[in-house]
């Protein structure tokens, strides 16, 4: 019941400081990317907060106990993904005004057809993300109060649609900066008391696991395949990559007021990610002691508190667990279902509120009856598969849409497709055959090694040079100068003057 208690508390106090941003939610702008009046210290925590997900929480200690030390490299990938958006991407996207990434890629390449075929995808990727964060919520409320699984995935949805439904980014901003300090103090806190509370023999077993062994290997070997440094940098590609595309992520650097405050927001995130990451690691290598259940990976860090500390002690730390990882999931969820809605109303559809309101509702819908049959597959392997998809499709697009004037709508189209394909051909191939351990297996199961560069190549290879509008030059310059950059008439970006305000940055 203390579990139970600590996940209402959290709930309460999200859906109080959600209804608070109600209020500014009454156009496009306000609910996609609050009026871009979001300061950049609070943007960093909203960030930081949607993007330390169940995944984060969850299932990176899971991993640990499951695939060894190697399984850190996931921490080190999702944390240096921010480091090139700070590099290449942060800057550039706030610049060009647009909204969301199939918005940028109207804007950058003059057609409305790549922005449906990005709305598409961004389904496609916020889909993939959505389902370990409902599943997330509904192993945790099993776990803590006995509640069916799918009652818990059910109620979470409900709870979290309602919510963005209402009050769009502004909300979701303020509720998912909450979230991050509800997460820090309740992951982080638990894990030094419980790094206290083991006794000499139990750090030393975790700190110190036989030399020589499968576990202790700094690679991560998945499932046995016997090529661990393959899959270390497969996954390495993905994670890091992966975040340069990530919709959710990119619409984040829209709501500051401009590209200067849009790099310094991503430098920040790059110190909140690091500092979180420290601890679902502790997690992992206690859990590796005290609860070796391989079938209880994906709730290790709900378990450790429990085997070290039985009794009051361990249900009031089990009970601050369970309230961080649902706050994890709440954050990510609402930075999830802005984005679905935008790709479903904003990118497809047309942008009306109710629209983007009806959106969200539609996006959640199909997560939760999607993770209903996914409670037996691993958190961090749906995590993977979409971050795969966007290291696949918007790294390459927003790559070279930004820093290469001849990248056209036909390459960008192409790429899009090959990328899409092959990534979400391989993750469903990875579920259905049943292949030997070996370099096959490793590629299939993380494709990133070899969709990404794929999808580079096809979008360079089939963008015609004679094919380049005059505008394009035009259009890339204004990703990289600051302030509103005259742009005259014609071509896509006089269109998009008109419906959209520019970046007015001056950094």
């Amino acid at each position: 019941m203390l579990g139970l208690a600590s996940i209402s508390l959290v709930l309460a106090s999200s859906v109080l400081i959600g209804v608070w941003g109600v209020r500014a939610a009454r156009s496009t702008p306000d609910f996609l990317v609050a009026s871009r009046s979001i300061v950049p210290g609070w943007n960093a925590l909203a960030i930081a907060g949607e993007y330390v997900s169940a995944a984060s929480v969850l299932g990176l200690a899971g991993l640990l106990v499951k695939n060894g030390v190697g399984a850190m490299w996931y921490a080190v990938g999702f944390t240096a993904g921010y480091v090139l958006v700070a590099a290449l991407v942060a800057g550039p996207m706030r610049r060009s005004g647009a909204y969301t990434v199939p918005d940028f890629a109207e804007y950058r390449l003059g057609s409305p057809r790549i922005r449906r075929m990005c709305g598409l995808v961004v389904l496609v990727i916020m889909l993939l993300y959505l389902l370990p964060q409902f599943k997330a919520a509904g192993v945790v409320l099993e776990l803590v109060s006995g509640i069916p699984y799918w009652i818990g995935v059910v109620g979470a949805g409900l709870v979290v649609s309602s919510t963005i439904a209402v009050g769009g980014m502004r909300s979701a901003t303020y509720v998912q900066a909450f979230h991050y300090m509800v997460k820090l103090a309740f992951i982080a806190g638990p894990a030094l008391f419980l790094i206290a509370l083991a006794g000499p023999q139990t750090r030393a077993a975790a700190l110190n696991p036989v030399a020589g062994s499968d576990w202790a290997r700094p690679l991560l070997d998945l499932d046995g395949s016997g090529h661990p440094l393959l899959a270390t940098i497969s996954v390495l590609v993905a994670t890091t990559l992966g975040a340069m595309g990530l919709p959710h992520v990119v619409m984040r650097f829209h709501t500051v007021a401009g590209a200067r405050a849009a790099r310094r927001v991503a430098v920040s995130v790059i110190v909140l990610l690091g500092l979180f990451y420290l601890f679902p690691v502790v997690y992992g290598l206690l859990g590796r002691v005290t609860t070796p259940d391989p079938e209880e990976t994906d709730v290790v860090p709900l378990l450790v508190p429990g085997a070290i500390a039985p009794g009051t002690v361990g249900a009031v730390l089990t009970a601050l667990v369970a309230a961080g990882a649902f706050a994890a999931f709440l954050s990510t969820s609402s930075g999830l279902l802005l984005a679905l809605a935008g790709g479903l109303s904003h990118d497809l559809f047309g942008g009306s509120l109710s629209r983007l309101r009806l959106g969200v509702l539609v996006g959640t819908a199909l997560a939760v009856v999607l993770s209903l049959p996914a409670s037996d597959v691993d958190i961090n392997v749906l995590v993977g598969w979409a971050f795969a998809v966007a290291a696949s499709t918007f790294c390459p697009l927003l790559t070279l849409g930004i820093w290469w004037r001849g990248l056209t709508a036909t390459g960008a189209t192409a790429g899009l497709l090959v990328g899409a394909c092959s990534s979400t051909g391989a993750a469903l191939a990875s579920v259905v055959l049943e292949l030997d351990p070996g370099i096959v297996s490793v590629l299939i199961a993380q494709p990133a090694l070899w969709t990404v560069p794929l999808a580079f190549a096809v979008m360079w290879g089939a963008s015609r040079p004679g094919a380049v509008p005059d505008w394009a030059s035009e259009a890339v310059l204004r990703l990289h100068v600051p302030g509103r950059y005259s742009t005259g008439d014609t071509g896509p970006i006089a269109r998009r003057e008109n419906r959209v305000d520019a970046s007015g940055d001056a950094g």
